[in-house]
């Protein structure tokens, strides 16, 4: 039975992500559907949902898999998407003091761009590690299920769902809605700026290169940006 401060911190987590989570519901119906449009089964599809449970890594690579390119550009392609979660990953361990290795492992798969945005602050602020882990895990737990779920219909509605809809304009602002309280941080706003600008600037390269290196740049910046933060501080 967990802990009435884990279920405190599950209960207030849950609560504050749960307006962004709406943006989750057209981001994995496009993924659904692209999986399914790349030539993917369902069971293909969910695998991949369930084993990377990564919507730009997923999509990312996507284009590529369909294209037949070597498998070591597709592993490349979705290490550099995902190089973002070594900078959450460092932001909010602190949150994870007491919290043991299991768990921590867990955390980390589940760990999404809204969650993280959503718990950083307080995470870092609060004591109690059973109310901190009930804070991440709720908000996660809900967000994987939604992504789960609604990734699911989007593989079986591929072909029903009307392409007027705009679903892939639809994610794109759930995205950019979760950026704007990720961007509050200056690290992350030079990330940002840095790697966005990058991208348009190298567009025209080759099998998507362009997209790896402001992946890159947009990290280097960021932990560019963190270390002279500290050293401002410091001074």
């Amino acid at each position: 039975m967990p802990s009435s401060s884990f279920r405190a911190g599950a209960r207030e987590g849950f609560l504050g992500f749960l307006p962004l989570s709406v943006g989750l519901i057209p981001w994995a119906l496009v993924m659904g559907m692209a999986m399914t449009s790349a030539g993917f089964t369902p069971v293909q599809a969910m695998g991949m949902n369930l084993i990377v449970f990564a919507g730009t890594a997923q999509l990312g690579t996507l284009p590529l898999i369909g294209s037949g390119v070597p498998l070591w550009l597709i592993v490349v392609t979705a290490l550099a998407l995902n190089l973002r979660f070594v900078i959450f990953s460092a932001a909010i361990a602190r949150g994870f003091r007491g919290v043991g290795a299991p768990l921590r492992w867990f955390s980390g798969h589940l760990l999404t761009d809204g969650v993280f945005a959503n718990c950083l602050e307080k995470m870092l602020k609060v004591d109690d590690p059973r109310w901190r882990l009930g804070y991440f895990l709720a908000p996660s737990l809900w967000s994987w299920f939604l992504w789960q779920a609604f990734a699911l219909i989007g593989i079986f509605a591929a072909g029903s769902i009307p392409k007027h809809w705009s679903l892939e304009f639809m994610a794109t602002i759930a995205l950019l809605v979760l950026l704007i309280p990720l961007a509050k941080q200056r690290p992350m706003l030079v990330a940002a700026v840095t790697g966005g600008a990058t991208a348009v600037a190298l567009r025209g390269m080759p099998l998507r290169l362009g997209l790896i290196v402001a992946i890159v740049a947009g990290i280097c910046a960021g932990f560019a940006a963190e270390h002279w933060s500290k050293r401002g501080d410091e001074a």
